[in-house]
């Protein structure tokens, strides 16, 4: 598996932006460059594909994707992307930028979050065609290197936002209170996975007590606070477990846990296999 940071930061397409944007005829690397970096990156920057005609197939952690026309797939950093190995659909747009680009955008955007777990969203004609608008718009302004980075943020800035209001079209507000508290909930797992910070001490965190918090996580994910954190720590388990060959132990102390054998019997609960047979089935033997 290979790390795909300096293609953001060596192959940019301005001076002072990590930001990169591919179109069937426009930004694909050399193929001697593209072939360095293999099919299956661990992203460590926000990347989207946004289908305008055909269809493909991107996976994305342990999950398969297809995606069609006026559909959007987003990746977050850290989520491993596995590239197709045949030709991709006739038309799309690829855009990849990191965390400095979104720290200089005006707002946030919560669907980055991606509190509802779906990595990719349809959209209806009008606003596929608004979308479209806007990723032409940033592939022109991203063929020349030294445009003016506020005219790439305002653009990114509208295009972000017309995701965002996509993906929480078929479900409530974002403006929901609890909503917003269940994304903050989300947020500090992801920011704190490893750490084990006792559920109280998260409630504590984000100004609520334990049994709001309870309610809140339970009515998005299904799962209590506890189960979401167990569940979370085991996704990541077995993310590490396809793409490396650690050990046991390695990947227990790795993940926060000083006893490898609870780690052990936890991932045989939560999954119904013991590591040894996950890693089995993975090479298919």
């Amino acid at each position: 598996m290979q790390n795909v940071e300096s293609l953001l930061t060596i192959n940019r397409q301005n001076n002072k932006l990590a930001i990169r944007i591919i179109s069937p005829t426009f930004g694909h690397l050399p193929p001697d460059i593209a072939q360095r970096y293999g099919l299956t990156h661990r992203k460590p920057h926000y990347f989207f594909l946004f289908m305008l005609a055909g269809h493909t197939q991107h996976g994305v952690d342990l999950q398969q994707f297809e995606i069609k026309a006026n559909e959007l797939l987003f990746i977050l950093p850290h989520q491993i992307h596995r590239l197709p190995a045949t030709k991709e659909g006739t038309d799309y747009f690829k855009l990849g930028f990191d965390e400095n680009c979104l720290s200089l955008l005006p707002k946030h955007y919560p669907f980055l979050v991606n509190p509802f777990n779906q990595q990719k969203i349809q959209f209806t004609a009008p606003a596929a065609a608004r979308l479209k608008a806007i990723f032409e718009i940033l592939l022109n302004v991203l063929s020349t290197i030294d445009t003016d980075p506020d005219l790439i943020l305002a653009h990114l800035n509208s295009l972000l936002t017309e995701i965002n209001r996509a993906y929480f079209s078929v479900d409530k507000s974002p403006a929901d209170d609890n909503l917003s508290n269940y994304i903050r909930f989300k947020r500090f797992v992801e920011d704190n996975l490893t750490d084990h910070t006792s559920i109280q001490a998260i409630a504590q965190k984000l100004a609520l007590n334990t049994n709001r918090l309870y309610t809140i996580v339970k009515h998005y994910s299904g799962l209590s606070p506890k189960a979401f954190i167990t569940n979370r720590l085991i996704l990541e388990a077995k993310r590490r477990l396809y793409y490396s060959e650690s050990s046991i132990k390695e990947l227990a102390y790795d993940l926060g846990f000083n006893d490898p054998d609870y780690f052990s019997r936890l991932f045989k609960k939560v999954t119904g296999q013991t590591i040894a047979t996950f890693v089995q089935d993975l090479s298919g033997n």
